[in-house]
């Protein structure tokens, strides 16, 4: 997946999770919506995980198409 595919999936997933906090607000989510919204935070935090090891790939001279999609339990726990 090049950078310009993740960027782009990234675009759709943070509309989407744009979408589900209005709903929250004007309404609340029901069980399935709170579900769908944590899945988009969870695939928005391993698209820009993704998207900071291509770059670091390729800025150590690697191919950057090594990289890989880290699990939720690694993305979820980084230090901020």
């Amino acid at each position: 997946m090049k950078d310009s595919e993740v960027l782009g999936h990234i675009e759709e997933l943070v509309k989407e999770e744009h979408q589900l906090w209005e709903q929250a607000e004007h309404g609340g989510l029901d069980e399935e919506q709170h579900a769908r919204l944590k899945a988009v935070q969870v695939q928005l935090d391993q698209c820009w995980d993704l998207l900071r090891q291509r770059r670091g790939k390729r800025d150590a001279g690697e191919n950057p198409d090594d990289a890989r999609v880290r699990g939720e339990t690694i993305v979820e726990h980084y230090q901020q």
